[in-house]
């Protein structure tokens, strides 16, 4: 009865010299933790397991050390191999926490609340990804560390070694799909394809990358539905991003005409518009005539934006804007369809005038009519400012012709 009492002394009294060794260590940390990010997240995050992994493994050493009186009995075996089992599962938890804690250190120095936010988003995806797979890793080893303490599983050690190639293959045809997809997972990780955060249109839907994990991809689309998409669907299949290296973008705002549409008084128009609106970004200004077949002339606004949301609201904008101004300053330039018999005597700009023969000796005059003015900056998407020769050179390159951009 002594024995016993003793174990049950040295075992509470183990229990509680390491949870004040614990708590000891945990104000430090705390305290010095007001000056260090690192030592602020550990004081928060692994107080815990730290606390439960010193008690287990006290109380292990304390029953280990007050119980020689009962070496070789059953109740002794099973219940050191029970609390081996459980600083083994303790000690995991605590190492999972540690990464964890040194990968939100790391994650604390990029901000991803700011303008330029790339570089942020890729470590971000990364050490994200990270975090799972050592998660996972960590569980396993735990696990296989825990089964190797039955002697049974040691047993058949050398047996399971053996067939190793066998199970390897069998395993590797059955999980064919989910290998396939944590690979894939790695991959856009590492690669840079893919970072949280970025805008991406995949099966015709526009949203951004919510959620990055081994096995899916989350999607969240713009009017706030999700799209769950396996990691796979983005080594194998093309996708639009974005935001791959910044996130300004340009956007199209195309309209259908009469052919007596005023073209450059709606450039005018257009560039008034967008200087008197926060939504752009300054860069890229141009409205240009993209086709003129079937009765119709098709004019095609280009505006740039800093990110996509805005640039959806200025392409609305720019339709809505240009729309009632055609509607109320230019009438005769809304699409019509018309038949005209002959000469017509009308005076409108949109009418046939029969054109009239040059006098004799004006031919220098006549080519100087026909010779056509340099054309406007918001009319060249390619030239005429910094960001269009930035984007001719882009492009086309410094030393070729440039020729006109296909449709």
């Amino acid at each position: 009865m002594d024995s016993y009492l003793w174990t049950i002394i040295a075992t509470v009294g183990a229990a509680v010299f390491a949870l004040a060794v614990v708590e000891a260590v945990h104000r430090t940390v705390r305290r010095l933790g007001r000056r260090s990010v690192l030592l602020s997240e550990l004081s928060e995050h692994s107080h815990r397991p730290f606390q439960v992994a010193a008690t287990v493994l006290a109380v292990q050493f304390g029953l280990r050390f007050s119980t020689g009186y009962g070496v070789g009995t059953p109740w002794r075996q099973t219940v050191l191999h029970l609390l081996v089992l459980a600083v083994i599962a303790t000690t995991a938890w605590l190492v999972a926490s540690l990464l964890v804690v040194s990968e939100d250190t790391a994650l604390a120095r990029f901000r991803t609340d700011v303008p330029d936010n790339r570089q942020a988003r890729r470590i971000k995806t990364q050490i994200v990804m990270l975090r799972r797979v050592t998660i996972a890793v960590i569980v396993v080893l735990a696990v296989g560390v825990m089964l190797m303490t039955f002697p049974s599983v040691r047993g058949v050690g050398a047996s399971v070694l053996a067939s190793a190639g066998v199970i390897g293959v069998v395993a590797a045809l059955a999980a064919q799909s989910v290998l396939g997809n944590v690979f894939a997972g790695l991959q856009l990780a590492f690669s840079d394809a893919v970072r949280l955060d970025d805008v991406v249109v995949v099966e015709g839907e526009w949203g951004r990358i919510e959620e990055l994990t081994l096995s899916y991809v989350v999607v969240q689309l713009w009017d706030d539905r999700r799209l769950i998409l396996p990691t796979s669907y983005f080594t194998t299949k093309p996708f639009q991003n974005w935001t791959r290296t910044q996130a300004a973008v340009l956007g199209t705002a195309e309209f259908e005409v009469d052919w007596s549409v005023p073209v450059q008084a709606m450039r005018e128009e257009l560039r008034r518009l967008v200087e008197g609106t926060e939504l752009w970004d300054g860069r890229t200004c141009v409205l240009q005539v993209t086709d003129a077949v079937g009765g119709m002339v098709r004019l095609r606004a280009l505006v740039s934006a800093a990110d996509a949301p805005r640039l959806w609201d200025l392409r609305c904008l720019v339709r809505e804007h240009l729309v009632g101004w055609l509607r109320d300053q230019r009438p005769t330039a809304l699409p019509r369809l018309r038949a005209e018999v002959g000469a017509a005597a009308g005076r409108l700009p949109w009418q046939w005038i029969e054109p009239r023969r040059p006098a004799p000796g004006n031919a220098v005059g006549v080519e100087r009519r026909r010779t056509e003015k340099e054309p406007h900056d918001d009319a060249r998407l390619f030239g005429g400012s910094d960001d269009g020769d930035a984007r001719s050179s882009a492009f086309v390159g410094p030393d070729e012709p440039a020729e006109a951009p296909p449709r």
